[in-house]
């Protein structure tokens, strides 16, 4: 039933990116859909981007195994939308037309901010992309119940095929088609999951979460702070890093900000942003009930010893709250399941691949050419095959290296992905759009500074050497005190951006503050055009 399902979801994915792909050489068709999505399509859109394989597997898994640590986890990524909803939202929709090198432009035109926000874009996206694609096999191995070497290679191969021809061919409206159908499916079928084991304790929170106590076999110290990072130096720094990093990274990660340009107006952004926070609400809550569930009916070392990391605690957890009889019904729900994740994976990385490669089209190679023949730039049509093939040129990569690290412990690379975008992304975002002084120099030290600092630092953390669940499980050069480096990497980032600026000069500054002043209404009330004529987009009244 799951293989009828898999190639069901397979062809039906497809024709709707062929069916909904851009009709004719228009760049704002390409990368933004002409805006066409309705405030709750796109509030829909933008919380199937956010909520990737990753978080739904690794998050489920770290409440089964670590109880209140997990919790606060899953309410960080919560948070962390919020802070982007009130925040960024609106300023980036303001200022950005299709990239967040656009964004940077705005104030700081030239090459060289743009191919930062490139480099920088790539390098927090792609970690998160090898850790999905080298997870496929592995995911598919687990529910079609197959295994072998060469099995699981061909399953990323081929996924990661599908998610390259899903960014190509159906562009932004295409993508954001899969990502309503994935998002829609996760949660109608996480919440009958998490309705089902709720009644299997008779509809008692309070039953479920002693059970699940007693499940972990950690005692009270399952419900209590501070399982997670009971091994550290610091362990009120550690947890306290690792929110930050979560809170602030996932809000700056660009495969979720490109979906800000896609509204039409600051009302229509606005009224996204809410249906997405909602949306991630309600995947905290199922969440929370299905991986409180897997221990509490599976327990703790049976799920550890399934897999340590616990990334199939939330497929286990679905499986147990049907009993030991499982009706067709429930069957077919597990299959449902089974499927949401499936297309989880497959939308995620689409998404990613498709922020790349706009950015790697847009923000380089247009840029380059706009530089080197004054002004006229690239035809749409020649943009749009650029970002096609870019598609192609960040997907292959990342398939081989997918497949060369598929056996390694990857969480590193997840963690990597959130300290650069809270380290790089968001110090960057918040100056260019808040700080009338900002500097071309800052720029570049907040970027190349806060992702260098990120790397160096996670080199010593115990998730790459020196712990058992390592990367590296035999060797140890952990120097670094803390599991992520957000405590240290952000306001490194935050504190490059500033001694860059100031280091440019009063006359830099001051250039800067005015050009700055010559937008700020655009960018913080969109109270202008984004040429400064006509917008060559819809607009909605409210903007």
């Amino acid at each position: 039933m799951s293989l009828v399902a898999f190639t069901a979801v397979v062809t039906l994915t497809l024709l709707l990116c062929v069916l909904t792909g851009p009709e004719r050489d228009d760049l704002d068709e390409f990368y933004t859909g002409f805006g066409a999505l309705s405030p709750m399509r796109n509030g829909l859109a933008i919380a199937g981007d956010y909520i990737s394989a990753a978080t739904v597997l690794g998050t489920g898994g770290v409440i089964a195994l670590l109880g209140y640590d997990g919790v606060v986890l899953a309410l960080s990524t919560a948070l962390s939308l919020t802070l982007l909803m009130f925040l960024l939202a609106e300023p980036l929709r303001n200022a950005g037309r299709f990239t967040m090198g656009d964004v940077l432009a705005r104030r700081m035109p030239g090459r060289a901010a743009r191919v930062a926000a490139c480099a920088a874009t790539l390098a927090a996206l792609l970690p998160l992309m090898l850790v999905q694609l080298a997870g496929a096999g592995d995911l598919l191995a687990f529910i079609l119940g197959f295994s072998g070497e060469g099995l699981e290679t061909g399953c990323v191969v081929t996924l990661g095929a599908l998610m390259i021809g899903y960014a190509a061919i159906g562009g932004m409206k295409g993508t954001a088609l899969i990502q309503i159908l994935k998002i829609v499916t996760l949660l109608g079928s996480g919440a009958v999951v998490a309705a089902l084991i709720l009644r299997r304790f008779d509809w008692d929170p309070g039953a479920l979460l002693a059970a699940a106590r007693d499940g972990s076999g950690a005692g009270p110290a399952f419900l209590r702070s501070g399982l997670q990072f009971a091994d550290s130096p610091a362990p009120r720094l550690d947890m306290l890093s690792s929110e930050l990093t979560v809170v602030l990274g996932g809000a700056a990660l660009p495969h979720v900000t490109m979906r800000m340009y896609t509204a039409r107006g600051a009302r229509e952004t606005r009224r996204s942003m809410s249906w997405a926070v909602a949306c991630v609400s309600l995947f905290v809550l199922v969440i929370t009930v299905v991986g409180f569930g897997a221990t509490a009916l599976v327990g703790r070392a049976a799920l550890a010893a399934d897999d340590p990391q616990g990334n199939t605690a939330y497929l286990l957890g679905s499986r147990a709250a049907f009993g030991a009889d499982v009706s067709t019904a429930e069957a077919l729900l597990f299959t449902t399941v089974t499927t949401a994740l499936f297309l989880t994976l497959l939308a995620s990385v689409a998404g990613m691949i498709l922020a790349c490669a706009n950015s790697l089209a847009h923000d380089v190679f247009a840029a380059f050419r706009r530089g080197a023949d004054g002004g006229t730039g690239l035809s749409a049509r020649r943009e749009m095959t650029l970002a096609r093939a870019s598609a192609l040129a960040i997907g292959v990569p990342a398939i081989l290296l997918a497949v060369l690290v598929k056996d390694r412990n990857l969480q590193p690379l997840v963690t990597l992905s959130f300290c650069l975008g809270a380290s790089a992304l968001a110090p960057a975002l918040v100056y260019s759009l808040f700080w009338r002084r900002y500097t071309r120099t800052g720029l570049l030290c907040t970027l190349l500074g806060g992702s260098l600092g990120a790397v160096v630092l996670m080199t010593g953390t115990n998730l790459v050497s020196g712990a058992p669940h390592a990367a590296f499980p035999h060797h140890d050069f952990n120097w670094f005190p803390f599991t992520t480096t957000g405590l240290v990497s952000v306001p490194l980032g935050f504190f490059l951006g500033w001694l860059g600026t100031r280091l440019s000069g009063r006359a830099d500054a001051e250039e800067q503050r005015r050009r700055y002043e010559a937008v700020e209404g655009l960018i913080l009330a969109g109270a202008v055009s984004r040429t400064g004529r006509a917008d060559s987009r819809p607009r909605a009244s409210g903007s």
